[in-house]
């Protein structure tokens, strides 16, 4: 699962995504992606914090509360890059956290790692 409200963001992270193999599901904001995910329990979901209706924050906070499948790796992607929003999305129950402007090889390295590939 794929949520992020900059469409040429989202399609690139697809692109890369299914190129390398993954079944991709993507999603334009926050409710949309929470939506998805409570339904087709994908094993990773991709969250951009600053999301329209709710963040990327507000839905990796209702998975973790048992909203969503338990086992859902969550990874934020995001342009937020202080330690404290970096520190915040760890605490909220990320399993990794990128930072905008990212490097789609490395962010496959990180995607396959949390899979276990």
């Amino acid at each position: 699962m794929i949520a992020d409200d900059d469409d040429d963001i989202r399609e690139l992270v697809a692109f890369k995504l299914d190129n390398a193999g993954y079944e991709i599901r993507t999603a334009r904001d926050g409710v949309e992606a929470l939506e998805a995910i409570t339904s087709f329990a994908p094993s990773l979901a991709i969250l951009d914090i600053m999301m329209p209706g709710l963040s990327g924050l507000d839905v990796l906070r209702r998975l973790r509360d048992g909203e969503g499948p338990e086992d859902c790796r969550v990874l934020l992607l995001t342009a937020r890059a202080r330690d404290a929003e970096v520190d915040a999305g760890f605490a909220a129950g990320a399993d990794d956290y990128v930072i905008k402007p990212f490097s789609p090889r490395e962010l496959l390295r990180r995607v396959d790692a949390l899979l276990g590939r």
